[in-house]
């Protein structure tokens, strides 16, 4: 019993310290965004450029450019107020693989503005590609 609690221990500190699970997070949210006729191999071009990017140090792939950020945001803000609440937001990155359910998001108490947003995911896009 001990011997596979210290394997799932290990294999979660393995997942955890690469980040594996982000990256599955964030592969399956794009997946899901662009629905590529040949996923697989999708998949795979989107992996070798992101080596390429490491390698000559050029713009990770984002799948998500700022338009794609601001309908987003628009259609969580069907009102026009210029504001999402905390709620939506944290629900917004979870969507998009840049947060998991159980991350602790600090609440201000302030309306998330676009440009928070844009700032956020841009932010933890990066961080998650940089990982890698």
């Amino acid at each position: 019993m001990e011997a596979s609690s210290s394997r799932e221990l290990e294999a979660r500190s393995y997942l955890e310290k690469h980040r594996i699970m982000e990256l599955l997070s964030y592969l399956t949210s794009n997946l899901l965004f662009l629905q590529p006729d040949k996923p697989r191999e999708y998949l795979l071009s989107l992996l070798e450029r992101l080596k390429i990017a490491r390698i000559t140090g050029v713009t990770f792939p984002f799948f998500m450019d700022h338009s794609n950020i601001v309908a987003m945001f628009q259609m969580m803000d069907p009102s026009n107020k210029g504001t999402i609440s905390f709620v939506q937001y944290k629900k917004a990155l979870n969507t998009l693989g840049l947060c998991t359910a159980d991350e602790v998001l600090q609440d201000d108490g302030h309306a998330i503005t676009l440009d928070k947003f844009k700032q956020e995911v841009d932010k933890r896009t990066e961080a998650i590609w940089s990982a890698f």
